[in-house]
């Protein structure tokens, strides 16, 4: 038992240790630089507690270890939280809004949204995993979907929307609150565990001063709730729920709007998403789906980045100058990393200039959902700028004069908008590019 117990420890102490996890998501803890002998974090501990979390946190055999445990929970009948698995319900009798239209429903303004109801898979057993996470579905074809714990909440956002269009009175303000796929697909047996999203987007909506346009996505979505617009395996939605989600915009705003013919099907086959490290539950890995997207055909555009170098608190350090470069990127079968295809990510500001001749340039303020969008206006606006709610760097009063943006799109997840918009605000009267200590952390999507 000796020999047993020196070899595991030659193990951990000798072997490389990880310095990223792909299960998770995220970097790992790193060893810390040794402090001054009088700094507080020797003398409060804190330096030898974080050398206790780093040697826990990359211990050898990390990522293996884990799908272990996993596996060992999924076999033994073990699960994480409060489990409703096998309790099923039937869905209501009343009818789903599937199909229908708001024109066709006498609703023609995007505030007035009818409630969908579940037609999908709302007899299905469910379960809850890690971070109470809902788990429904087949073996093999497992979805995974973010419990909403909001209320009707969304005010700040609403008054973000408002600001922006008394700041910019002759330009186009939208709003456009992004549903998440619970809001579709939760089966009556994990109703409990959740919230809906639509009493917040009507709040949001019902706040909006009229002159800014609400865009309903909300319906959009539950038309085609049937098809792939959200992927199981990860909490963003599908890029074809964007591409349905882009259509309903480009009515709002009275713009031309490309048919799906007009674009390439590109695959990445075996994708599991972020919902595999939230949950850490085996049958999402074990769950794997098409990551389906699509470029345009014939429509000429070219891209240029601002590239940002953000530190692991996400702040901010420094900004590259312009370059040009791909706005669709190319992922390997299996790859986790495939909804980075959309500009490789958030830390940057996009332009897209095309060969639309309309006079029409737009700006999409947007969390990362909004990544997935962008790519089907090329053949509606002259020009698509792109910046993320948590990295910008400029003024954004004098960023919309310099580059003449006709109509500003705010597009976030019903997460974000919950959560308010202070960067949003912020970007109106920050100095720009150095901060002067003016640049605070910020928060993940």
């Amino acid at each position: 038992m000796a020999l047993v117990l020196i070899v595991i420890t030659g193990i951990f102490y000798i072997l490389p240790r990880p310095v990223f996890s792909e299960l998770e998501r995220r970097d790992l803890t790193e060893f810390p630089s040794l402090p001054s002998w009088q700094s507080d974090s020797i003398q409060n501990g804190l330096y030898t507690k974080t050398i206790a979390q780093w040697f826990s946190d990359t211990e050898p055999f990390r990522e293996q270890l884990l799908q272990w445990s996993m596996f060992i929970d999924k076999h033994a009948g073990l699960r994480i939280g409060s489990a409703e698995e096998g309790i099923t319900f039937h869905a209501a009798d009343n009818n789903s809004n599937e199909g229908e239209d708001l024109e066709e429903l006498g609703m023609t303004n995007d505030r007035e949204i009818a409630e969908y109801q579940n037609m999908q898979n709302a007899d299905e057993a469910a379960k809850i995993a890690g971070a109470g996470i809902i788990i429904c579905g087949p073996q093999g074809k497992v979805r995974a979907l973010s419990a909403y714990h909001g209320t009707k909440g969304g005010e700040k956002y609403a008054n973000v929307c408002n600001e922006y269009k008394k700041v910019f009175p002759d330009v186009n303000v939208y709003c456009m609150i992004i549903p998440t796929a619970v809001e579709y697909y939760c089966p009556d047996a994990a109703k409990s565990s959740t919230k809906p999203e639509l009493s917040t987007i009507r709040n949001i909506y019902s706040l909006l001063d009229d002159s800014v346009k609400a865009v309903d996505i909300y319906t959009a979505l539950g038309k085609h709730a049937s098809e792939d617009i959200f992927l199981r395996t990860d909490h963003h939605w599908a890029p074809l729920g964007a591409y349905y989600a882009a259509e309903r915009f480009a009515k709002v705003a009275d713009v031309p709007y490309l048919p799906l013919s007009e674009y390439n099907r590109e695959v990445v086959h075996n994708y599991v998403g972020t919902m595999y490290g939230y949950s850490h539950d085996i049958s999402v890995k074990e769950s794997p789906e098409d990551f389906v997207y699509y470029t345009p055909k014939d429509s000429a555009y070219e891209t240029t980045y601002i590239v940002y170098t953000v530190s692991k608190s996400y702040k901010v350090t420094a900004e590259a100058a312009p370059t040009t470069g791909a706005f669709f990127g190319h992922f390997r079968d299996g790859s986790s990393g495939a909804y980075c295809t959309f500009m490789g990510g958030d830390g940057k500001i996009t332009q897209v200039r095309t060969s639309q001749t309309n006079g029409r340039r737009l700006l999409i303020l947007k969390d990362s959902f909004g990544n997935a969008l962008a790519g089907y206006l090329f053949g509606s606006f002259e020009e698509v700028h792109i910046v993320d709610g948590r990295y910008f760097t400029k003024n954004m009063k004098e960023y919309v004069r310099q580059n003449g943006i006709t109509d500003i799109l705010f597009c976030n997840n019903v997460f974000k908008a919950y959560a308010g918009g202070d960067n949003y605000m912020r970007f109106l009267t920050q100095q720009g590019w150095p901060y002067k200590g003016q640049n605070p952390a910020v928060a993940r999507n």
